[in-house]
């Protein structure tokens, strides 16, 4: 990794200077979708084709991700609510620009499924900053895709 980052914590969703806030819906519960995201850590490739590897470390309490293009992300699990919420801060990484990173995935129930909103909480240069406003909707896209391939997945591996 080239350098670690600034520590924060959960709050960090409500107080980062860029806040990327997404959501869609799945057919599966939402213990179902928490385990994929919070259990399954190593099948994230499968569904979110921005990450070409994931692996948990330190007996999960912990993840090594990378990401298309090279990014290197070594993340430490901040909360871990099954069925309700998962996150995760980034503590050390090589993407440039990049000074704190937190992600939280909170999952509702909405009818017989889920609601999963997705929250990219984020401090960097000036520089860095114009660059994710200015791919916030390629960011969203992923995201629905993922989500999208997630609901998949889940249908046709969930009794």
């Amino acid at each position: 990794m080239a350098r670690r980052l600034r520590t924060v914590g959960r709050d960090f969703t409500d107080s980062a200077p860029m806040r990327l806030v997404f959501a869609a819906e799945v057919s599966a519960p939402p213990d179902v979708v928490y385990r994929a995201l919070a259990d399954d850590v190593a099948s994230w490739p499968s569904w979110f084709t921005a990450v070409t590897r994931a692996t948990p470390v330190d007996g999960g309490a912990g993840r090594e991700v990378r990401l298309r293009g090279g990014v290197r992300f070594r993340e430490t699990v901040v909360a871990t609510e099954p069925g309700s919420c998962y996150a995760y801060r980034v503590d050390e990484t090589n993407a440039p620009g990049l000074r704190a990173l937190l992600e939280e995935w909170r999952l509702t129930p909405e009818g017989s499924g889920t609601r999963v909103q997705w929250t990219f909480a984020a401090d960097g240069t000036g520089l860095f900053r114009l660059v994710l406003s200015l791919g916030r909707a390629g960011v969203g896209r992923s995201f629905r895709g993922a989500v999208r391939r997630l609901d998949t997945r889940l249908a046709t591996t969930t009794p």
